[in-house]
C-alpha cells in the first residue's frame, strides 16, 4: 500500500529536474548592455559582429560578453559607464541601417543559451522606463477619410472635364457642378471610383435654385475607418519606436480608442514623446505665383482656388488648394546632405509618382511648396470651463522652383540637421491615420525598478520562510515534505514563466507571493484528513491513502474555481491585472502537481510498504 511504481517516481523526479534546469538562467541576473540590430530585421553577419567588437577594443571599452541572439548582437558590460561609451561609439560609426539600443541582457552561460533557455523578462515597473497611454481622435479619423475621398473625387472629375466644387462640410461631402445636367454623370463616376465594401450614402439636395450631390459614409464605413485608424496608428507608433532604437518595446491597443506604449530603459523620454505625439504629414502644393500674398493677407482672404499660409519666417505664402502629393503616398524617407546642407530624400508610391511626374512636366520653372501639417491638442477656456480642442497647425517649410521633370525620387532642402533627422524618421515610419493625444504618462527610474525587485524578492522569501517554519512545526515530518513540495512549486513556476517569456511585473510578484501561501492549502487539507482518519482508529497506511483520496475532490474544486477567476481576470483585465492573472494561473497548476503528486511521491518513499504504529503528523 502507498507505493508508486518506479516509472512514476522517475517521471516526477524528471519533471522537477527539468523545471530546475529551465529556471536556472534566472540565477545569473542581467547586465547593462547594448543591442545592435538591422532595421530591416535581417540577421547580423559574423563579419559585422567582428567589426563592431574591434571598434570597442580599439576604443579601450571592456565588455563582459557578446553574443548573437535571434539575429541581434548583444554586448554586455561590467558597469553603466562602459555601456554608455559603447552606445555612443557604435551610433557614431554604424550606418543608418543599424539600430543601437540600451538594454539589460541576461548573463546566461553559453551552455544554457545553446539549449535555448532564457530567464524571465522584466516588466516596465521592474526594469524602469516610460509608460504612455494615447487616445486616438476617432472623429478626426472619419474626417480625414472624407478629405481623402474629396480630393480623389475632385481629381477624377477634373479628368472628366466636369466643372465642379467638391468640399467637406461637417461629416459629409458636397459636390456642386457648373452644369446641372452633369449630376447624373457625377453619380455614375462616384459609384465607379469609390472602391469600398458598400457604396457611399448618396442623395441630392436643393440649395436655393441649385441642386447639389451630398455623400456620406455609412455607419459600417465609419466603424471600419475608426478600426483602421487605431490599427494603423498602432503600426505607425511601433515603427517610430523601432526607429528610436528602444529594446523590447510594447505598443498595443487598449480598449476602444487607446494605445499603450511602454519604453523600457529609454534614456531620452522627451524626444520619444515628441516623435510619438507628432501627427505630422506633408503636402506638396503648387504656389499661386500669379497672385500677391501680401495683398491677400491685407484683404484677409485668399483669391479663388488659393489658400493663405505662412512660412517659417512668418511671411505669407499663397498655395493652390489641391495637393499634388500627400504624406500617405510616401514610401520612404532618409536624411542626407546636399552641398553640405541637410536634406531629406523622399520616395513616392506609383500613384504619387505619376501625379508628381505630370505636375513637374506641366510646371517647369514654377515654384512648388512643401506644407508641413501637424495636429495638436490645446486647452482653451469656454464658458468658464477648460476644454481640450484639436488645433491644426500648417507651416510652409520649403519653396523651390521646379528645375526639371522628376517623379518618384526627389529631395526636400532648407531644414536644420535635427529637423531633417526627425522629419525623415516621421515620414519613414508613416503618417498617423488620426491624431493621438497623450492621456497618461508614468516614468519609472531604473533605481526604483531595482528597489521593486529587491522588495518583491524579500516578500517572497519572508512569506516562504514563515510558511516553511509553520508547516515544519505543526505537521512535523509531513510538514517538511510539504516544504520541499513548496520549494519545487516555486521552481516550476519560474520555469513555466521563463518558457512562456511572460514579463514579470509587480502584480506578478504579488501573484507569486499569494501562490506561496495558497500552495500549502492542499497539503493542509490532506494532512488534516489523515489526522481525522487516525483519530477514527484507522491504521497509518490506510489513513495516508484515505487522506489523499478523500481530499482530492475538495482540492480540485477549490483550485478550479480559483483558476476560473484568474482566467476571467486575464480575459478582461489590462496589463498589470494580466500579469497577476498569469502568475496566479501558473501557480495554481504547478501547486496542484507538487501538493498532490509531489508530496504523495515523497510520502510513499518515506512510509510506503512499512509497518507503522504511528505517524509524525
Amino acid at each position: 500500500m502507498n507505493r508508486y511504481p518506479l516509472w512514476k517516481n522517475l517521471l516526477v523526479a524528471f519533471i522537477v529536474a527539468l523545471g530546475a534546469l529551465i529556471a536556472l538562467p534566472n540565477l545569473f541576473g542581467k547586465a547593462p548592455s547594448v543591442q545592435v540590430a538591422l532595421k530591416d530585421t535581417s540577421a547580423i553577419v559574423e563579419t559585422e559582429v567582428e567589426r563592431m567588437l574591434d571598434l570597442l577594443d580599439e576604443a579601450g571599452i571592456q565588455r563582459a560578453d557578446a553574443y548573437v541572439d535571434e539575429g541581434r548582437l548583444l554586448i554586455s558590460f561590467a558597469d553603466v559607464q562602459q555601456q554608455l561609451r559603447a552606445n555612443e561609439l557604435l551610433n557614431e560609426n554604424l550606418g543608418q541601417s543599424y539600430l543601437v539600443a540600451l538594454t539589460l541582457a541576461p548573463q546566461t552561460p553559453e551552455s544554457l543559451r545553446m539549449l535555448g533557455l532564457q530567464p524571465m523578462s522584466l516588466g516596465l515597473d521592474l526594469r524602469g522606463g516610460v509608460h504612455l497611454v494615447y487616445e486616438v481622435d476617432l472623429k478626426a479619423a472619419v474626417k480625414q477619410r472624407l478629405e481623402i475621398l474629396s480630393n480623389d473625387l475632385s481629381r477624377d472629375l477634373r479628368k472628366e472635364r466636369i466643372r465642379r466644387n467638391v468640399r467637406v462640410a461637417g461629416d459629409e461631402i458636397r459636390i456642386r457642378v457648373g452644369d446641372p445636367q452633369d449630376l447624373d454623370r457625377v453619380e455614375e463616376i462616384v459609384a465607379d471610383i469609390v472602391e469600398m465594401d458598400e457604396p457611399l450614402a448618396m442623395r441630392r439636395v436643393s440649395v436655393g435654385d441649385e441642386e447639389q450631390l451630398v455623400l456620406q459614409l455609412t455607419d459600417n464605413q465609419k466603424r471600419a475607418r475608426q478600426d483602421f485608424a487605431i490599427q494603423q496608428n498602432t503600426v505607425t507608433m511601433r515603427n517610430r519606436v523601432n526607429e528610436l532604437g528602444v529594446a523590447e518595446p510594447v505598443v498595443q491597443r487598449q480598449g476602444l480608442n487607446r494605445i499603450v506604449v511602454q519604453l523600457p530603459g529609454i534614456q531620452d523620454p522627451g524626444r520619444a514623446k515628441d516623435i510619438l505625439d507628432a501627427t505630422a504629414t506633408l503636402e506638396f502644393r503648387m504656389v499661386c505665383d500669379t497672385e500677391n500674398a501680401f495683398e491677400a493677407e491685407r484683404r484677409g482672404r485668399a483669391p479663388l482656388g488659393c489658400e493663405l499660409h505662412r512660412d517659417r519666417q512668418g511671411q505669407p505664402v499663397l498655395l493652390k488648394r489641391g495637393a499634388v502629393v500627400t504624406g500617405d503616398q510616401l514610401t520612404d524617407a532618409s536624411q542626407a546632405f546636399v552641398d553640405g546642407q541637410p536634406a531629406v530624400n523622399v520616395t513616392l508610391d506609383s500613384r504619387g509618382a505619376d501625379e508628381m511626374l505630370r505636375t513637374t512636366q506641366d510646371n517647369v520653372g514654377k515654384p512648388m511648396a512643401v506644407l508641413f501639417i501637424e495636429k495638436v491638442r490645446e486647452t482653451v477656456e469656454r464658458n468658464g470651463e477648460e476644454q481640450q480642442v484639436t488645433v491644426e497647425k500648417q507651416e510652409v517649410i520649403n519653396v523651390a522652383t521646379i528645375q526639371g521633370v522628376f517623379s518618384s525620387r526627389f529631395q526636400i532642402t532648407g531644414l536644420g540637421p535635427v529637423e531633417a533627422r526627425d522629419l525623415a524618421l516621421l515620414l519613414r515610419a508613416g503618417a498617423l491615420a488620426a491624431p493621438v493625444f497623450e492621456v497618461e504618462e508614468r516614468t519609472i527610474g531604473p533605481s526604483l525598478g531595482q528597489e521593486n525587485i529587491d522588495r518583491g524578492f524579500s516578500a517572497i522569501m519572508i512569506g516562504f520562510a514563515l510558511v516553511v517554519v509553520f508547516m515544519a512545526v505543526y505537521y512535523r515530518l509531513f510538514g517538511l515534505i510539504a516544504d520541499l513540495a513548496l520549494f519545487a512549486n516555486l521552481v516550476l513556476m519560474v520555469a513555466v514563466l521563463s518558457l512562456l517569456q511572460a514579463s514579470l511585473t509587480l502584480p506578478g510578484i504579488a501573484g507569486i507571493v499569494l501562490t506561496v501561501g495558497m500552495a500549502v492549502d492542499a497539503n493542509v487539507l490532506i494532512f488534516e484528513r489523515i489526522r481525522e482518519e487516525i483519530r477514527n482508529g484507522n491504521s497509518p497506511q490506510a489513513s495516508i491513502a484515505a487522506g489523499y483520496e478523500k481530499a482530492l475532490s475538495t482540492i480540485a474544486d477549490a483550485n478550479v474555481t480559483t483558476l476560473i477567476a484568474a482566467i476571467v481576470l486575464f480575459a478582461f483585465g489590462t496589463g498589470p491585472i494580466k500579469g497577476f492573472a498569469i502568475t496566479l494561473s501558473v501557480g495554481i497548476v504547478t501547486s496542484m502537481f507538487t501538493s498532490i503528486i509531489g508530496t504523495r511521491t515523497l510520502v510513499n518513499l518515506a512510509f510506503g510498504g512499512r509497518k507503522l504504529q504511528k505517524l509524525a503528523i
